[in-house]
């Protein structure tokens, strides 16, 4: 007897069926992840190091900054990926 676990998946996947990638695209998926990763990591020391010599008003207009450009490389991130996944 199959668990709810398993007909949902069943159910699931032939609604939605998975896709297989190949080992190209994994590694073009993995060199997105890590490029991005360094550009958030570069604009967390940099916009952190401006905050240390900050006054209280600078140091808000920098933080600010720095989740709006740590969204920006998030939403890039998304739209490089399912190009990658789409085969564009």
């Amino acid at each position: 007897m199959k668990s709810a676990y398993e007909l949902a998946m069943e159910r699931l996947e032939k609604t939605a069926p998975s896709v297989s990638l190949t080992e190209d695209v994994k590694l073009q998926l993995a060199g997105v992840d890590s490029e991005i990763d360094a550009k958030i990591a570069e604009k967390k020391i940099f916009l952190e190091g401006e905050m240390k010599t900050a006054d209280a008003a600078a140091r808000e207009d920098l933080r600010r900054q720095l989740v709006s450009e740590i969204g920006r490389l998030e939403e890039k991130r998304e739209r490089e990926k399912n190009r990658i996944r789409n085969g564009g």
